[in-house]
């Protein structure tokens, strides 16, 4: 599940993370933003970054397999534990 997927303290679906990350990228290439406002829309963008790691780490985990058996035939075989990417550790579901 994932832990991290708020902002400030509001919940935050993927789609929402990516929308703002879209917003935060069209107004960074404007280059008339003060350098200050940069940095903090860039650090938001930052953590909306993880939010998405998270949810898509997540939903690779929970992909099913198609496998085949011993009959050539293909059937769907459900993950149940995946290493994440990052560190290593599994998630059991």
């Amino acid at each position: 599940m994932v832990a991290k997927n708020t902002v400030e303290g509001k919940k935050i679906s993927f789609e929402e993370a990516i929308a703002r990350l879209e917003t935060l990228v069209r107004e960074l290439e404007d280059s008339r933003l003060p350098l200050e406002k940069a940095l903090e829309m860039f650090t938001e963008g930052i953590g909306l970054t993880r939010i998405c790691n998270e949810y898509l780490a997540s939903a690779e985990q929970r992909i099913a397999v198609l496998t085949a058996d011993e009959r050539d035939e293909i059937s769907l075989k459900e993950i149940n534990e995946l290493p994440l990417a990052a560190g290593g550790q599994k998630v059991e579901f």
